[in-house]
């Protein structure tokens, strides 16, 4: 097959991390005889430098354009100090709302060679666990009405939580199909007993689960959730939840699984076209020393061409490259835990990865 595949390499260890997928990519692309077309364009902090904005137009239309996105990661503290509205991470929300991707899909695996890097106990881990974290991506407080007024006590910032029937219900339809392909297990996160759109949340899921009777499903608040994801994560399989308490709680299940380096995402929407990124950010303390870990974003690759081509056989051979490198015993700095040696370069992953191939 034939697919265009706009490039976002974005800012800080993001060029970096890209280009070590696309290697994987090409060499995959080879092995199953597949033709891979990448064209980069400018997102974040880079784009500011280059345009003033940190989503130009050409950005937009070319993922648009495009079969498919692949994205590393953008900000960093030399743009802290811009406004809200022309900060790096806005172009994030701009490129999700332009390509209209709803779903983000946030796997969180602990590898079993990788328990020794994990924070938790080992009697609490077993011997892994394998968590789907389904987090709407378009709605919210990210996307709520903002800005100052004057209060109470004097002036005031305020930022607007909303969700809509239609919001809920296509988020929770994605929640339950992917839970009949896993272990057919969906916990809702949300926090019902504070909150009018967590109640509205929990009304809409409910009478969804009644259309998928073999789904074991429950309710959880995000707070008991984020107690229970470090008290027994096992005990999770697929969990849908908001925008903003999928953003915390993905970001709390990527540390139990030993590092964030390791983890990846898929942005979907109604059609084919999709967005894949590390969930870890732009790390500017080490960027352009080529000691980040690639993992994540040739795992954001594999999540591809699985979800955005229909791809399974390609995506099954780089996660079992990765598996196999890592059960050699082979570590970036972030995964090497109490394990002694020399951790590998950016570069060298890759490269290990693409000889397991």
């Amino acid at each position: 097959m034939k697919a265009e595949i706009a490039l976002l390499r974005g800012d800080g260890i993001g060029p970096e991390i890209v280009d070590g997928a696309v290697s994987v990519l090409r060499k995959t692309a080879q092995i199953f005889g597949h033709d891979f077309n990448f064209t980069p364009y400018l997102i974040g902090g880079c784009a500011i430098d280059a345009t003033g904005m940190p989503l130009p137009e050409e950005t937009v239309n070319g993922c648009l354009a495009s079969d498919s996105v692949l994205l590393g990661a953008v900000g960093g503290p030399k743009w802290d100090d811009m406004p809200g509205d022309r900060r790096p991470e806005k172009a994030l929300l701009g490129i999700r709302s332009a390509l209209g991707l709803y779903t983000n899909l946030r796997p969180a695996k602990l590898y079993p060679a990788l328990r020794s890097a994990s924070p938790l106990k080992d009697e609490i881990v077993g011997s892994g666990f394998d968590i789907m974290i389904v987090r709407e991506l378009t709605g919210g407080i990210y996307f709520g009405e903002r800005g100052y007024r004057e209060g109470k006590y004097g002036n005031e910032a305020f930022d607007t939580e909303s969700y809509s029937v239609t919001e809920i219900e296509r988020i929770g339809r994605v929640a339950f199909e992917t839970a009949m392909k896993r272990q057919k297990k969906l916990c809702s996160i949300d926090k019902a007993n504070v909150l009018e759109t967590s109640r509205l949340w929990r009304k809409i899921m409910h009478g969804l689960s009644e259309n998928y009777p073999e789904v074991e499903y429950s309710d959880m608040f995000v707070d008991n959730a984020a107690m229970q994801l470090v008290r027994d994560p096992r005990q999770f399989d697929v969990i849908v939840t908001s925008n903003m308490f999928g953003d915390i709680l993905s970001d709390e299940a990527s540390q139990i699984t030993g590092s964030i380096g390791m983890l990846s995402s898929a942005s979907l929407g109604d059609g084919t076209r999709g967005m894949y990124e590390p969930i870890h950010g732009s790390a500017p303390d080490i960027a352009g020393q080529n000691k980040a870990n690639p993992i994540a974003t040739i795992l954001s690759g594999a999540m591809m061409l699985k979800y955005s081509f229909g791809l399974k056989e390609e995506a099954d051979r780089i996660e079992k490259a990765v598996d196999s490198v890592l059960n050699a015993g082979f570590r970036t700095a972030d995964i090497m835990g109490s394990q002694e040696g020399t951790p590998l370069t950016c570069t060298e992953m890759t490269e290990r990865i693409l000889e397991a191939l």
